[in-house]
C-alpha cells in the first residue's frame, strides 16, 4: 500500500510540481498515474521511492513513514526509472549482481531470479556483454530484472513501456498483473493512454502539480455521464485546468 497525505514539493522559490498531493493505492491494485508533460509524475515517484523529499505532507508504505523508517521502505519498493542508461560499463550479470547484493539477495535465490527473469525477457544470451552495448529495450529490460531481483511488494515504474518491443511489453504487463493479483501493488506513470486503459485497476490524472481526478475507469465515465475513451476525458480534463 502507498499512502500520500497533503504531500507538496517546490522547486525553486515558486514552482510547485506536486501541490498538497493526497493519494491511497491499496494493495491488489495497479495504478495508472498520468499527465502531461511536467504534470508534476516524476517528481511524484521520485519523492515515494525516497529520492527527493517533500518539502510538506507524509508519505507511508505498507503502513511504514518514509521519513522515519527511509532504509525499510526502500527495501521493498522495487523502482524503474524514465531512464534506463545506467552502469553502462557494467556486464549484465554484474550489475544484477551488484543489485542483488544491495538487497541482501542470497546467492540461491539471486540465481533462481536472475535465470528466471533473463529467461522471461529474453536476456539470458547477453548478461556476459556490457551494457553500453545493449539496445534502448534491451538497458530497459536489464533494468526491470535489476529491480525485481529482490522480490519487492511495491512496484514504482516511471514510463516502464518506453523502449519495450510489443512481446516484453505484452510480458511486462501480464507481470504486473500477476504481481497485484497476488496483493502488491503497482504504481506506475504512462503517457500511453491506451495501455492505462486496458491494464489499471485505477487511474489518476494530474497536471501542473494537483490531482484533478483519481478513480476507475467506470468512476471516470460516470464523471463525464458519456462513453468517452481515457483519450477524450484526460484531454478534456486538462483542457479544463488549462481554461482555469
Amino acid at each position: 500500500m502507498i499512502e500520500l497525505m497533503n504531500v507538496t514539493k517546490t522547486y525553486g522559490s515558486t514552482i510547485k510540481a506536486v501541490d498538497n498531493l493526497s493519494l491511497v493505492i491499496p494493495d491488489g491494485e495497479i495504478f495508472g498515474f498520468l499527465g502531461p508533460n511536467g504534470a508534476g509524475k516524476t517528481t511524484t515517484i521520485k519523492l515515494i521511492a525516497g529520492i527527493l523529499n517533500a518539502d510538506s505532507g507524509s508519505i507511508r508504505v505498507n503502513g511504514k513513514d518514509l521519513r522515519e523508517h527511509a532504509l525499510e521502505v526502500k527495501k521493498q519498493i522495487g523502482f524503474v526509472p524514465d531512464t534506463p542508461n545506467m552502469f553502462l560499463r557494467l556486464k549484465g550479470i554484474e550489475y544484477l549482481n551488484f543489485m542483488a547484493d544491495m538487497y541482501d539477495v542470497s546467492t540461491e535465490d539471486r540465481q533462481e531470479r536472475i535465470q528466471s527473469l533473463a529467461a522471461r525477457f529474453g536476456m539470458a544470451d547477453v548478461l556476459q556483454d556490457r551494457i553500453q552495448s545493449y539496445s534502448h529495450g534491451m538497458r530497459q529490460k536489464i533494468i526491470l530484472i535489476g529491480v525485481l531481483v529482490h522480490n519487492p511488494s511495491v512496484w514504482i515504474l516511471d514510463e516502464p513501456m518506453t523502449g519495450l518491443d510489443p512481446r516484453s511489453s505484452f510480458l511486462l504487463k501480464e507481470m504486473m498483473r500477476e504481481h497485484a493479483d497476488s496483493g502488491n501493488t503497482v504504481f506506475f506513470s504512462t503517457h500511453v493512454l491506451d495501455v492505462a486503459e486496458k491494464v489499471c485497476d485505477r487511474v489518476a490524472i494530474i497536471n501542473k502539480g494537483q490531482l484533478l481526478f483519481c478513480g476507475s475507469m467506470e468512476e471516470m465515465k460516470d464523471h463525464f455521464k458519456k462513453n468517452a475513451s481515457l483519450e477524450n476525458m484526460f484531454l478534456e480534463l486538462t483542457e479544463s485546468e488549462s481554461e482555469e
